[in-house]
């Protein structure tokens, strides 16, 4: 509502983090909301005797903590980690929850968005625990280049280290570093040193079904 512009002025605050900051980490108490103005950061956490799952890369306009929004518990399920220079604007939660108490057209928009991000969280579960990794390495392509489009020479605009790919993927570093060598023989995909350009995506999306 505009008539609560102004109180949402005086209550964000513009937090900036440089590449590698944690922003918030696994199992500390909720303060509040972050939405993404810039920069790219991923959302982790610790499985299987301490390896590293990427669950969703954050963008420009993304939303960061509300995972921790919960009445069983007060900490935040995840991490978030900056992986290029960011930019947020921070709400605390009790301004949050006055907001949402407040604003009912903001209030159903986000449950409408936490629906959504349930099923994508669902599907992304399914995908690990069905789908091969070559077929969860094609999808994660297909995946970053959908969430960050390409820049003029047709590469991923950004540059995932192949390490976080894997965590992506779910599975090792050489693993990713095998099936990605793979796809470049079979022309799918083309690099140049870290950079990633999808050169076949219909055969990508073949490799996913």
């Amino acid at each position: 509502m505009k008539e609560w512009w102004p109180a949402l002025d005086t209550h964000t605050q513009v937090h900036q983090y440089k590449k590698g900051e944690t922003i918030f980490t696994e199992g500390t108490p909720v303060t509040g909301i972050y939405f993404m103005l810039s920069g790219v950061a991923k959302v982790h956490k610790l499985w299987d005797q301490e390896k590293e799952l990427i669950l969703r890369f954050a963008h420009n306009q993304d939303i960061l903590g509300h995972r921790g929004l919960s009445s069983s518990t007060n900490q935040y399920p995840i991490t978030a980690t900056a992986l290029t220079p960011v930019t947020l604007i921070y709400i605390t939660l009790d301004f949050f929850e006055a907001t949402f108490k407040t604003n009912h057209i903001f209030a159903y928009q986000f449950m409408m968005f936490m629906a959504d991000e349930l099923m994508l969280s669902e599907i992304r579960m399914r995908n690990l625990a069905h789908m091969t990794v070559r077929a969860r390495l094609a999808n994660a392509l297909l995946a970053l280049e959908n969430k960050f489009g390409t820049n003029e020479k047709g590469f991923i605009s950004f540059i995932a280290s192949r390490q976080d790919i894997a965590a992506y993927v779910g599975t090792a570093y050489e693993t990713v570093y095998k099936n990605m060598n793979e796809f470049i023989e079979l022309g799918y995909i083309k690099t140049n040193a870290k950079a990633i350009a999808l050169t076949d995506k219909e055969a990508l999306k073949n490799a996913v079904c």
